[in-house]
């Protein structure tokens, strides 16, 4: 079954990689190079996956964007992925936080150096496939 994806990612090249991975799948998938740009194809089209990358315009984005999400009863139940190098630009491990709603409210957690077959397990899983 066709699902909506929608990426929300500042890095043009990692998005049209990882696009084709899901596409590949099946699925459909649309992008967003920050949160202001994502929260109006969410309002447009609701999708069934977010994949959110937190450092775009600002260091943290990425987690205020997905506790707005979290609060907010219309979307609170899209399953959300976080996608990032965070750890690589900071030291910082997060994946311990996933599921906590006030520091890090998202359904799941990689690194952008995840493996092929990682991420879209990973997907299909929040897909419920």
């Amino acid at each position: 079954m066709t699902k909506q994806i929608l990426i929300i990612d500042d890095d043009p090249d990692y998005v049209e990689a990882v696009s084709a991975m899901i596409e590949s799948r099946g699925h459909k998938v649309e992008a967003a190079s920050d949160s202001t740009k994502g929260l109006k194809k969410i309002n447009d089209n609701k999708p069934d996956l977010i994949i959110l990358d937190v450092m775009m315009e600002t260091k943290d984005e990425g987690f205020r964007f997905a506790r707005k999400l979290k609060r907010n009863d219309e979307f609170k139940n899209i399953p959300i992925l976080m996608l990032t190098s965070i750890r690589e630009a900071t030291g910082f491990d997060f994946s311990l936080e996933v599921g906590d709603n006030k520091w890090l409210p998202v359904d799941d957690y990689c690194d952008k150096l995840v493996k092929k077959e990682d991420l879209l397990a990973k997907i299909e899983k929040l897909l419920k496939l």
